[in-house]
């Protein structure tokens, strides 16, 4: 009688205990969004770092309640489908008559989907909100490999835009002139993915300004200090002083692939 009281006693602790824990995510309980291809097409990227061509994808009703000026309601699922850009012989991506990249074979699908209690169960230092990730393969399947805790880490520092890195995009106030790159001693670009110039060397209390040229947005960030700029998008600027001489080495804190330097000598 008391093994059966025990036993009846530990499964109603294991209710309890899943019922008080509402935000029980993870990648896997994201499942892949057969119909992302009805939602709304917010933002097409060409990504010249890695050759990538790019569609995102976001349900009607967030893009709505972002463009009407509202939080991105619970329920939302944005979707990143990746395609290799087609190339030519010498591996240069070919361009349409925009000159925009053109859609090769599909790499993979991403995920981020927000729902409400979700996020609880991750430490401070990398929960982002209520929002989830997960990723497919080219052939739609679960990607069990994928490097979830990266997602995080790359969204964190976007908290007060819902860890939305393109809601400018969401929100159809992405600026899409053409942007006239400055040349002055302390100006850097940012084109094709890619700083220019990449190493710069200015005096001690100059400062550096960067202007980002490229539909995607950008964020200046350096290595040492973790110092970040505000999310760049196009034709939008940053500017810094460097007081003390050395080597500053920084990337772009949405894609780590871009570097460079400023030396101040």
């Amino acid at each position: 009688m008391r093994k059966r009281w025990s036993i009846t006693f530990i499964l109603a602790s294991l209710i309890l205990t899943m019922a008080s824990v509402p935000g029980s995510a993870g990648p896997d309980k994201i499942a892949f969004p057969t119909k992302y291809k009805d939602d709304v097409l917010y933002a097409t990227v060409d990504r010249y770092d890695n050759k990538q061509y790019r569609e995102l994808y976001g349900t009607a009703d967030a893009v709505k309640a972002v463009r009407d000026g509202k939080p991105i309601p619970s329920g939302t699922v944005l979707t990143l489908v990746q395609y290799k850009a087609q190339v030519d012989a010498a591996g240069n991506p070919l361009k349409d008559a925009n000159g925009r990249f053109m859609k090769g074979d599909l790499v993979g699908v991403t995920v981020m989907e927000k729902r409400t209690g979700w996020g609880t169960e991750y430490p401070d230092d990398i929960r982002n909100g209520e929002w989830e990730y997960s990723a497919f393969t080219a052939d739609l399947k679960f990607n069990d490999k994928a490097n979830y805790k990266a997602c995080f880490q790359c969204h964190k520092p976007h908290a007060k835009q819902d860890y939305v890195i393109s809601l400018a995009r969401l929100a159809g106030q992405a600026p899409g002139a053409a942007v006239a790159m400055k040349a002055g001693p302390g100006d850097v670009g940012i084109a094709g993915f890619a700083f220019g110039p990449a190493k710069l060397t200015i005096g001690p209390g100059q400062y550096v300004t960067w202007t980002n040229g490229d539909d995607s947005p950008h964020q200046v960030t350096l290595a040492a200090s973790q110092e970040r700029s505000a999310v760049l998008l196009k034709g939008q600027s940053h500017t810094q002083a460097f007081a003390a001489p050395g080597v500053y080495e920084y990337a772009c804190g949405l894609h780590p692939g871009m570097k460079g330097s400023v030396e101040v000598k």
